[in-house]
Formats: C-alpha cells, structure tokens, sequence
C-alpha cells in the first residue's frame, strides 16, 4: 500500500472520529442535557440507566456528547460540568471512587487509607464534585462494579451512589452492558432510573431504512467531492453480512476500505476497496475469498445474520466462567430467502 499524505491521514482521522446523529444517538443527547438541567430544580435527582451490548457505539457516543458540551459552552479551568469515568474492573466500589477523584484531578492515589476511610472518601468526592460543578456524573462499564456480586454487594453499591448524587445534586448515568439491567433491581434505584434508554444493533429485518440512513450519513463523512452510495444494494448488503449489524465491525471495515481508497488517489470508495479491506481484517485465505467474502458474492446469495439474543449474565450459573453469556445470532439466510418471506 502506498505511503499516506499528512492530509489524508488526517481525512482518514475525521471519518474514525465522525458521529451519525441518528434517532438513538439524539433521544439519549437530549435526555443528557434534560438531567442536567432537571437538577437545578429538582431535591430528588434524576438518574439514568443506559445499555448495549458490545461494539454499539456506548463509548463513542459519550466522547461526542463532552466535545459537544464543551464547544457549545465556556466553562472556567476548575469547572467540569461532565464527568466520565469508568468502573475500575475487578476492584470494587472503593477503587472506582478513588478513579473518580483522580479523573477530576483532585485526589493522589498515595494517600493512605485510615480507619472511616471509604466514608470520607465518599464525602471528598460529593465535595469534590460540588467544587467542579459537574452537573452530570456518567459512570462507564458498570455492569464490571456489580457482576459476580451478592444482594447485599449489589445494595451497599446503589446506597453509596444514592448517597453521592444526592449529596452532591448531581445526576447519575449508569452506562453498561445488558445486564448492568440489575442495578435497576435494587430499591435504592429503582424509583430514580428515571431514564432506561437501549442502544440496539442495526437490524435488516426490524428496520431496513434506519441501517440505510445511518449507511448515508457515514457516507457524508467520507473526503469525496461525491459521497458513495454505501446505501445502495450492492454495497449495503454485504456490509452489513460482514457486521451482522454491529456498528464497531461496520466502522472498522469502512474506515481500512477508506484507507485503501484513499492510498490509491480513488475519486470515491466502491465494492473493490471494501472486498479488499474484509479480507485483510477477516484474514480470508484466497482459495476462501470468492466463498466467503460477501462483497464477491451476488447480492441474493450473500448469508446474513442479525442478533436475536443480546450478551447476558446468568447468576444461577455453576462456575463464574459461565455467568457471562454470549449474544446469540439467527441461522444465515441469503436475501433471496428474505426477501420470499
């Protein structure tokens, strides 16, 4: 492959970076700015529960919503009105305090732990929060604080968090796998959940239209005089055979077939480039690539495959190893066989 310009690096760098604002992405924006704006008229504050399953695009739309924030507004050195921070895998309610302290830069991890000490941890971070007027608390990979844990675990988890959002008049979203669902159990939290939103996996069966829309204004992204038509037949299929409507596969394809267009000075992405890209990120053998490479196969052939089942955790489960479990997918049927139903 040919040597990238600094401009088409950073072309490449923009489409990676890129947000869609489809519906989901706007309803979950708005219900955002509504806590933040419920809280200053509201005791008892409002929280929020949102989940997806892997590869949806929950972390990426968090990092939309901050520049968003922050380029709409001025907001002083001291002030952060969003704060994320994610769970700290595997070491409990604690550690993650102590990483929300760090991330507004407020706390050193050497302090020593004293007796009392996870109770004026808890009053250091509402202080803290206060003194940085965050407005909005967005807590990431949730499900990791409360997988693989009691009732009682589970209910001294929701009481500290109830504790600081309302010490602190700060709204809570509790960002998470699926089964971070749970947490909606806990009496302490489920009254306050105001807000469940889920972000989905396209779907060609549920609907078509919505995966071609977000297809277009990918396209819009794209450093073309003319965007391609990634929502035409040809291509829209295969794309989403080779995602299975996973939105972080279906970035990851399109941005390599973007790459190989652009080191090869093309006018525009097409079939070609993507054919290339699915075979150097599936690692397709070439005695496999007419088989099975979706973008060398007639349109009505091509097997395709949704999510019927999202990822799940079963607490009945014998063995932790088995808690956990995997999304599911329908049987690949081709397009023919669809489109006959």
């Amino acid at each position: 492959m040919k040597n990238l310009s600094s401009v088409q690096i950073e072309q490449l760098q923009i489409f990676s970076d890129c947000m869609v604002l489809h519906p989901q992405v706007k309803i979950i924006f708005n219900d955002f700015d509504e806590l933040r704006l419920n809280r200053h008229f509201q005791s008892d504050q409002q929280c929020m529960l949102l989940t997806g399953d892997t590869g949806v695009g929950k972390s990426h739309l968090i990092n939309h919503y901050i520049k968003r924030v922050f380029a709409s507004q001025s907001y002083g050195r001291e002030s952060m009105p969003v704060l994320v921070s994610r769970i700290s895998s595997g070491k409990g309610l604690d550690a993650t305090l102590t990483q929300m302290l760090m991330d507004l830069e407020l706390f050193g991890s050497h302090q020593r732990k004293k007796r009392g000490y996870a109770t004026d941890m808890r009053k250091k971070l509402v202080d803290s929060l206060v003194k940085a007027k965050v407005e909005l608390l967005i807590i990431n990979e949730f499900q990791e604080l409360i997988e693989f844990k009691t009732i009682q675990e589970r209910q001294l988890i929701a009481n500290a968090l109830k504790y600081i959002s309302e010490e602190a008049k700060v709204p809570i979203v509790l960002v998470g796998m699926p089964w971070a669902e749970q947490i909606a159990e806990e009496p302490q939290w489920s009254s306050r959940l105001v807000r469940r939103r889920k972000l989905e996996y396209f779907s060609l069966k549920n609907d078509r239209k919505y995966f071609l829309e977000y297809l277009g204004g990918l396209a819009k992204h794209m450093p073309f005089s003319e965007p391609p038509k990634l929502e035409s037949q040809q291509i829209s299929i295969p794309l989403f055979a080779a995602s299975r409507g996973e939105n972080r596969i279906l970035k990851h394809l399109l941005l390599e077939a973007l790459k190989i267009a652009l080191s090869n000075n093309s006018d525009t992405l097409n079939c070609e480039h993507l054919s290339e890209a699915y075979s150097q990120i599936f690692n397709i053998d070439i005695k496999d690539k007419e088989s099975l490479n979706p973008f060398k196969q007639p349109v009505l052939e091509i097997g395709i495959s949704e999510v019927i089942k999202p990822s799940r955790y079963n607490s009945n489960a014998m063995s932790p190893e088995d808690m956990l479990v995997s999304r599911e997918f329908s049987e690949s049927k081709t397009l023919a066989q669809l489109l006959r139903k």
